[in-house]
C-alpha cells in the first residue's frame, strides 16, 4: 500500500504555543478562511483546544445544536471538542467511566491542518503496547547509522511487534537498540527519539523493557507526542516512514475501524492498539475518502487509563475498547459533515 508524501511536508505544529495565544488564534483564522476562499492552503496550525474531561482543570463546553442522536445518546453538533466531551461525562454520571479513570483524546485533520480535539493530550499516560512503533523508529534510526541492518529476518520479527503486538518481539529490537551503546535498552530507544526527535518525544519515558506477562506500566507518554509521531510519519519525515506505514497498516482488529459502524469501509487506518490492566487505548492515522474521490486523513489518539489494575481485566478492556469505538465513530460522523466523506 503506498501512501503519498504531501507536497508540503510542514514543520510539526505546537498546540500548546496556539491555545495559549488567543490574539493569534483569531488571526490566523482569519488568515485560513481568505486563503481558502482564493483556493490555497496553510500550514498546519492547532485549533483552539477543545474542553477538557471534567476530572481536569480548564476549557469550556461549546453549545450543541444538531439534533441528530449518536450511539451513546449524545447530541451531534458543530463542535467536535464539546461533541465528546458531553459524551464522556454522561459515561462518568452513568458510573460507567469511574472517579478512578481518566482519559485523553486528540483530533487532528490534516485538510484543514488543524486540531479538532486537545483533551487532556499534554498530561502522560502509560503507554502500554502503543510505545512499539516508538521502538521501531529507534531501531530504524540505528540501520540508518549502519549500526544495526534490517534484515529479513527482523523485518519478520518487525511485522510480529507491530501487527500481531508481540512482547518478546518487542523486547528483541530494544535490546538490539541498546547493543549499540553502553546504556539500557530502554534508555537507549529513549535517548535515540531525543537526539533525533526532541520536538515530538516531549512527554515520552522509556525505561523498562515489556515484563513477563505483559505487565508494562513504567513507559509513558501523552497524546500530543503520539500525534507529533504520527503527523511526521505521515508527511514521511521519519527513516523508514514507508516501511512504518506498512507496518502499522498491516491488518488486525484495532478500536477505531473495527467494530465502528460510523466509519465507512473505504477508510484505511495506520494504527497501534494499546492495553493493560491499567489502559485501553488506540492511536493512529485513519485516511478517509471524500465522494469526490479525494482522501482526508486524520489523526485520532484515545486513551483510558486507570489508577488501579480493573478486577475484571476482560471486562474492563472489552467495555471501554468500546467508548473508544464510539468516540471514533463521532469523529467520523463530524468529519463526514465537514468534508462530505463517504
Amino acid at each position: 500500500m503506498t501512501f503519498t508524501r504531501s507536497p508540503h511536508p510542514d514543520r510539526l505544529p505546537d498546540a500548546t504555543r496556539s491555545v495559549s495565544d488567543p490574539s493569534r488564534r483569531a488571526f490566523l483564522a482569519g488568515l485560513a478562511a481568505l486563503f481558502a476562499t482564493a483556493g490555497f492552503s496553510l500550514i498546519p496550525q492547532s485549533s483552539t483546544a477543545g474542553p477538557r474531561d471534567h476530572r481536569t482543570r480548564g476549557g469550556t463546553v461549546a453549545s450543541v445544536t444538531h439534533a441528530p442522536q449518536g450511539r451513546g445518546g449524545f447530541q451531534a453538533g458543530n463542535n467536535l471538542s464539546g461533541e465528546i466531551n458531553n459524551y464522556i461525562q454522561g459515561l462518568r454520571r452513568a458510573g460507567r467511566i469511574r472517579a478512578n479513570e481518566r482519559t485523553a483524546w486528540l483530533i487532528y485533520d490534516f485538510t484543514s491542518r488543524r486540531y479538532l480535539v486537545t483533551i487532556n493530550a499534554s498530561a502522560t499516560y502509560q503507554s502500554a503496547s502503543m510505545v512499539k512503533p516508538f521502538v521501531a523508529l529507534a531501531f530504524f534510526h540505528k540501520v540508518r547509522e549502519g549500526k544495526l541492518q534490517y534484515t529479513p529476518y527482523r523485518r519478520q520479527r518487525m511485522e510480529a511487534m507491530i501487527q500481531s503486538s508481540n512482547n518478546k518481539a518487542t523486547n528483541f529490537f530494544i535490546d538490539l537498540v541498546g547493543q549499540t551503546s553502553r546504556r539500557s535498552g530502554p534508555a537507549e530507544v529513549e535517548h535515540t527519539l531525543k537526539r533525533y526527535h526532541p520536538g515530538i518525544f516531549r512527554q515520552t519515558r522509556i525505561v523498562e523493557r515489556i515484563p513477563p506477562g505483559g505487565r508494562t506500566y513504567r513507559n509513558r507518554a501523552s497524546a500530543l507526542d503520539y500525534h507529533r509521531f504520527l503527523h511526521a510519519l505521515w508527511y514521511d519525515q521519519l527513516p523508514y516512514s514507508r516501511e512504518l506505514k506498512r507496518l502499522m497498516h498491516l491488518p488486525n482488529r484495532n478500536r477505531i475501524y473495527t467494530g465502528v459502524p460510523e466509519v465507512a469501509r473505504q477508510t484505511q487506518v495506520l494504527h497501534k492498539t494499546g492495553t493493560t490492566a491499567q489502559l485501553c487505548g488506540n492511536i493512529g492515522i485513519l485516511i478517509a475518502r471524500g465522494r469526490d474521490g479525494r482522501r482526508y486523513p486524520y489523526t485520532f489518539v484515545g486513551i483510558i487509563e486507570k489508577s488501579r489494575r480493573a478486577g475484571n481485566f476482560a471486562a474492563w478492556k472489552d467495555d471501554r475498547g468500546d467508548v473508544i469505538r464510539d468516540v471514533s465513530g463521532i469523529t467520523y460522523n463530524h468529519l463526514q459533515r465537514l468534508h462530505n466523506l463517504v
